[in-house]
């Protein structure tokens, strides 16, 4: 599978996107980095341990989260990616706002990785066309405020492919080339455990349209349920990490073109680990 132009190469393994969330209030790590400083530090840390591109996000979408001013999630963003991109390291912006990704794209960004599938803002279409950047659309029905009450499906697998095909559709005939396009299927969003799993165990549906699928998983809500203790207790977030990495070995066995974690290292073991399979066969 040949990525879009803009985006890093392997024949090794699956791509692996670090996160990097400077935002306050992230379901995960939100408030660790929201120092400049802190934040380029821990972006050239998962560098060094394998990323192939950092995923620079200045918006919380976790579930319930509220919504923060464009001029507030640029003021986040812009500097870190213009510092990483000076450093030779490339950079997705995490946002679904068509003025942040401009801006993003002008200080060195070189992805957009929309949430929204590209629902969110009208213009975001134009943006990433007159860019010719790479474009993730994810799956999305509504805000993170909204989100749980749109988990209404009669087949989740069905219903998420002919969505995410819609949104390619429209991306396309706005003059976005075929080719610049990558799909997630939003896990979690819009989605409770059960779709999750079943959109995992028909990731094939996906990857079978021929467009690069990225799968983010990483130390989501549903693993903290499967993981829960005798009382019921959801495990942890950040004790999520080995199966995390399960999901990526999982992916990459299973045809994905990348995962978006938190944690570089054990993740790009496990797409190694997964590359070293497949070469066997």
């Amino acid at each position: 599978m040949t990525p879009p132009s803009g985006l890093p190469e392997r024949d090794d393994r699956l791509i692996v996107m670090g996160v990097l969330n400077v935002t306050p209030d992230s379901f995960s790590d939100g408030g660790r980095y929201t120092d400049l400083e802190d934040a380029v530090g821990h972006a050239l840390q998962m560098s060094r341990q394998g990323a192939d591109l950092i995923d620079v996000g200045g918006e919380s979408t976790r579930p319930g989260a509220g919504r923060v001013p464009a001029d507030e999630e640029a003021r986040r963003v812009l500097p870190v990616i213009r510092q990483l991109a000076e450093e030779r390291i490339v950079v997705s912006v995490d946002t679904y706002r068509a003025a942040v990704a401009e801006q993003a794209i002008e200080a060195g960004a070189r992805v957009v990785n929309d949430v929204s599938g590209g629902l969110g803002d009208a213009d975001m279409a134009r943006v990433v066309r007159d860019a010719g950047c790479p474009w993730v659309l994810m799956h999305w029905r509504g805000h993170s405020s909204d989100m749980a009450a749109l988990a209404q499906y009669d087949d989740v697998v069905i219903e998420v492919r002919a969505e995410l095909l819609s949104r390619v559709d429209e991306a396309v005939a706005a003059g976005v080339r075929p080719e610049q396009l990558l799909l997630d299927p939003g896990l979690g969003f819009a989605k409770n455990a059960r779709h999750n799993w079943a959109l995992l165990a028909h990731l094939d549906a996906l990857v079978s349209t021929g467009i690069p699928v990225l799968i983010g998983s990483s130390r989501k809500s549903f693993l903290g349920s499967l993981l829960a203790d005798p009382n019921g207790t959801p495990r942890p977030t950040a004790a999520r990490e080995d199966a995390t990495t399960a999901l990526t070995t999982f992916s990459a066995l299973n045809g994905a073109w990348g995962v978006r974690v938190h944690e570089v290292r054990p993740n790009v073991d496990a797409a190694l680990v997964a590359a070293a399979i497949e070469a066997a066969k």
